[in-house]
């Protein structure tokens, strides 16, 4: 892999983390185009997940300091609330981590076809939710739970983890501001987690990545994730999911044409 294919992907990762239209989907479809397995070397995938970690964590710094605060009062407060929200919507993807996860791992081999249907179904949740007028209710336990088991199903490659939770909390009729918000907090502790395992239990070796690729990879991901954060959080305000409905359906369509040709 050259510096400039880790910069690519880097690329792609930190848009698509965050954008609703699939990182896993569009890593593998890259991958394909250049001809190179981000997949296959784990410290690369680590830390291109590093980066667009850490460009969450600069964005919401504020809301995460504060909530932190409220939770170490040790007491019941509002920050702890939001915190047990994010601990019960955690469960569903905790389930298939436990016990769906070499089956999970298997469709990554499914090849491009897959992901495409995936790409169509995303579209399908934006074209819904873009129509949806939000209720402006605020995010219960139940629709934290809800909004987990989207991100669960969202582990599929090819389906948007951002556009499955966004869409779902949408569809459950809660605030787009919160909605933003929820979704991309909640995936904070999961992603941290499997790296770690990932670290302590996975095989980094493979192929063999100078410092300045794996450098490259970094810091595209974490410079294009703020940005498409906070690109992101700008468009589910104010309504406009509708376009990468669009989107995802000309993409999905033409991996699946292109697949079956």
């Amino acid at each position: 892999m050259s510096l400039i294919d880790a910069i690519l992907l880097g690329i792609l990762q930190g848009l698509t983390e965050f954008l609703p239209v699939s990182s896993s989907g569009h890593l593998e479809i890259l991958s394909h185009i250049l001809d190179v397995e981000s997949e296959d070397n784990l410290a690369f995938s680590i830390v291109l997940h590093g980066g667009t970690v850490l460009s969450t964590i600069v964005v919401f710094r504020h809301q995460i300091w504060r909530l932190l605060r409220g939770l170490f009062r040790f007491e019941m407060n509002p920050e702890t609330e939001y915190m047990l929200k994010i601990a019960v919507s955690l469960i569903p993807i905790l389930i298939v981590g436990l016990f769906f996860k070499d089956d999970i791992e298997s469709l990554f081999g499914g090849g491009l076809l897959f992901v495409g249907c995936m790409l169509l179904i995303t579209s399908l949740l934006l074209l819904f939710a873009s129509r949806r007028r939000s209720e402006g209710r605020m995010i219960s336990y139940r629709d934290a739970f809800i909004i987990g088991i989207g991100q669960a199903v969202a582990v599929l490659p090819g389906l948007s983890r951002s556009g499955t939770t966004i869409s779902t909390g949408l569809l459950l009729g809660d605030r787009r501001e919160e909605v933003s918000k929820f979704s991309f907090l909640m995936v904070l502790i999961p992603i941290i987690g499997m790296n770690m395992l990932d670290l302590i239990g996975g095989d980094l070796g493979g192929e063999s990545l100078s410092a300045g690729v794996l450098v490259g990879g970094f810091l595209s991901s974490f410079l294009v994730g703020m940005a498409a954060c906070r690109f992101m959080i700008r468009i589910v305000n104010r309504g406009g999911l509708g376009w990468f409905a669009l989107y995802c359906f000309v993409a999905g369509t033409a991996v699946v044409v292109w697949s079956l040709c």
